[in-house]
């Protein structure tokens, strides 16, 4: 159920390595929802792309950690310390009660059985980096003021002090997640929706924060998976449509994950 002929890649990756730009996926906030993951990462072996870097939020919210943490280990090259990651691996700081009574279960549920499995998971999410760059790329999972927990809303470009204290941080460019909410963030304070590209963008000579949005709990209004493709300084959005009624049901069985995380993947909110 993947939407890949509306979207299409820009170049091959034949043209991408001769051009020298780099193919990869980008992909965040899971949020251990194994239906939409798997439909993911289906669509980006169906456009020939190897490389998938991921920016946290692997767990938490879902009804399926073990296996998206295993599915992560197995195909990204990249991979960041999310919030909810953290959270399972110490303890939920700010948290709602929702939030924090699924990173309990969460951490049940990873401890569950012991053995060599459940090592190798929580050895996986206690060395994720907080930050990575890549040339002019840098990636975090919230911003590069605070790569774990920081929010950057599209209305934050109102707040002029906050996001001139973000971009002086960042020397060309940053990819980032932890809203739910796709676009790019330019230096001179705009929002753009991936709508409002026709879901493409090039990067040009000013700063740019881009939001990837999330696969497995997407909030701009539209329940279909998100990701990014990076081709060099090309961006395009993609959407992805998986069953999240499978994941619904799996959510509305386990009494401690609260039927509003359920029902809210039906609207993408």
């Amino acid at each position: 159920m993947t939407d890949t002929a509306e979207f299409p890649v820009q170049s091959t990756s034949a043209e991408s390595a001769a051009a020298g730009a780099k193919l990869r996926a980008i992909i965040s906030d899971i949020h251990a929802n194994l239906e939409a993951l798997q439909a993911v990462l289906a669509d980006i072996r169906a456009r020939g792309i190897t490389e998938i870097f991921c920016l946290g939020d692997i767990i938490g919210y879902g009804p399926n950690p073990c296996e998206c943490i295993d599915l992560v280990m197995a195909n990204c090259s990249m991979t960041l310390l999310g919030n909810h990651d953290q959270a399972a691996l110490f303890d939920p700081e700010g948290f709602n009660a929702s939030a924090e009574r699924a990173v309990f279960w969460t951490r049940k549920t990873l401890e569950a059985g012991g053995g060599p499995k459940a090592e190798k998971r929580w050895e996986f999410l206690g060395e994720l980096p907080r930050t990575q760059k890549d040339g002019k790329f840098l990636f975090v999972h919230g911003s590069a003021r605070n790569p774990l927990n920081e929010y950057v809303f599209p209305e934050d470009i109102y707040n002029q002090r906050k996001m001139d204290r973000i971009f002086s941080l960042v020397e060309n460019y940053c990819f980032q997640g932890h809203t739910h909410i796709p676009g790019v963030f330019t230096e001179d304070f705009n929002f753009l929706a991936p709508e409002d590209l026709d879901f493409k963008y090039e990067f040009g000579p000013g700063k740019a924060l881009v939001n990837v949005g999330s696969v497995g709990q997407p909030r701009n209004g539209d329940p279909r998976s998100s990701y990014v493709i990076q081709d060099g300084t090309k961006l395009e959005f993609c959407r992805v449509s998986y069953d999240f009624t499978v994941t619904q049901r799996k959510i509305y069985d386990i009494p401690d994950l609260d039927n509003f995380l359920g029902d809210r993947l039906a609207e993408g909110r």
